[in-house]
């Protein structure tokens, strides 16, 4: 006859291998998450070849100042961007040109199916701009694949280095990866002198088929961006990190001021409507009104034309252009509002009339995701490097990625805060830093 056994010892033995079961899952992922942050903490950047790649790129557009001038779809252009792609390669990079005509390499991965971590910046520049603007995101980017290849460490997710096309005309390519691009923005002549349409089929893109380019919500995994800080905070302060919180949203108008023109030498001081003696006086308000206010948000006036134009002509009529930039479009309302109302003010006692017109559709601030600045935080703290929050005053590809993905962005050093000049310049222990951030930032969000 068959001895059965008690259901009360049946029912212990089960819930011991369920114990045992638990027990061992969670050592697996204690031991692979000890084994991912063994890895994390091993793996460096190699400095020399970045020095040498940033350098070498240089090469493509240099200028006799010492500068860049690789404009957005020029030859300089095309053939920075052919020397990308061949460092790709030799990361292990599988190379696409999108039809945007973004660069976009992708790693092998565990799961090819999981979204992929982008992260990379652009290599056009101004005219006679600087080495390291938007050159050092690509080149770190690049470093970070290649380093991971070079140590057969293959990652969950894929990966996916990007190289924007043509940032410095207006982040074309991240807002045709983003779906932002307006049909119109096809017909606009970039500095090379091609029309945006014209420039993507240069750079092997199809503008025609540019909605195949769209990537949706959820598609990236996440968007990290190395930048130099290209202003003066971070070297003012010996601080060797910045982690961005956003990016500002910029709003412009033409501002026109009417008077009435007339003989400089015989209408007496106080019978003149001067239009440009209005417009200097808003000016000054404009900076007033913009310093009232605690914070980092800032106001410039960097055009202005008096007509007729002529020495000895009182001025008619006046037209300049004014900027707001803040990460709170509520505040940059706030400031124009009160720039506006006094502006009717000085409109009224110089007996002129200003009015405001709206440049072109306002860039909206874009926060940078909270959870992907502590990782930044924890991957500069791991390396004993000192860290600042602050806001990026500067547009950015970042600040198209961030519709779309969680996005962050690191700020090394400027020295002296110049950018977008010859003098620009980023110290190599500042860069090595940056990349080895990077490259951590990367690994971390790769566990989640």
């Amino acid at each position: 006859m068959e001895r059965k056994e008690p259901v009360r010892k049946r029912s212990i033995l089960s819930l011991a291998a369920v114990v045992m079961a638990i027990w061992a899952a969670d050592f697996q992922t204690a031991r692979t998450k000890s084994q991912d942050d063994n890895l994390i903490s091993r793996l460096k950047v190699n400095i020399s070849r970045i020095e040498h790649r940033i350098r070498k790129l240089a090469e493509f557009g240099e200028t006799a100042q010492g500068g860049v001038s690789r404009l957005a779809f020029s030859d300089e252009d095309i053939q920075g961007r052919n020397y990308v792609i061949s460092l790709m390669k030799d990361a292990g990079l599988d190379v696409r040109i999108d039809e945007a005509g973004n660069v976009v390499g992708r790693s092998q991965s565990q799961n090819p199916a999981l979204p992929p971590i982008m992260f990379g910046s652009h290599t056009d520049t101004v005219p006679n701009g600087g080495k390291f603007d938007g050159a050092l995101g690509v080149v770190g980017a690049i470093e970070c694949a290649q380093v991971l290849l070079e140590n057969g460490a293959q990652t969950k997710h894929p990966l996916e280095v990007v190289v924007f096309a043509d940032e410095e005309g207006g982040t074309i390519g991240s807002k045709a990866l983003t779906g932002l691009l307006l049909p119109e923005a096809f017909d606009v002549a970039s500095q090379s002198g091609k029309t945006i349409r014209e420039g993507i089929k240069a750079i092997g893109g199809e503008p025609d088929r540019i909605e195949k380019a769209v990537r949706n919500k959820g598609e990236v995994k996440a968007f990290l961006e190395l930048h130099i800080e290209q202003g003066g905070i971070l070297h003012s302060k010996d601080i060797p990190i910045g982690i961005v919180e956003g990016i500002v949203g910029i709003n412009r108008w033409d501002v026109a001021i009417e008077g009435f023109a007339n003989h400089a030498g015989t209408t007496p001081m106080n019978m003149r409507q001067d239009a440009l003696l209005a417009a200097a006086e808003l000016i000054v308000a404009i900076r007033q009104i913009v310093t009232s206010m605690p914070g980092l948000q800032v106001g410039t006036v960097g055009r202005i034309k008096a007509e007729p134009g002529a020495p000895n002509v009182v001025p008619g009529r006046a037209v300049m252009c004014l900027e707001l930039r803040d990460l709170s479009s509520g505040k940059i309302q706030s400031l124009f509002d009160q720039i506006q109302k006094k502006a009717y003010a000085i409109a009224e006692k110089t007996g002129t009339k200003i009015s405001f017109s709206l440049l072109d559709a306002p860039a909206l601030p874009a926060l940078m995701d909270p959870r992907t600045q502590k990782l930044i935080l924890q991957s500069a703290q791991e390396l004993g490097l000192s860290t600042f929050r602050m806001p990026s005053g500067a547009g950015h590809d970042a600040q198209n990625m961030a519709r779309i993905a969680p996005a962050g962005m690191i700020f090394v050093p400027s020295v002296g805060g110049i950018s977008h000049s010859p003098q620009e310049f980023t110290r190599i222990e500042d860069i090595h830093n940056g990349v080895n951030v990077l490259l951590r930032t990367i690994l971390k969000i790769d566990q989640l």
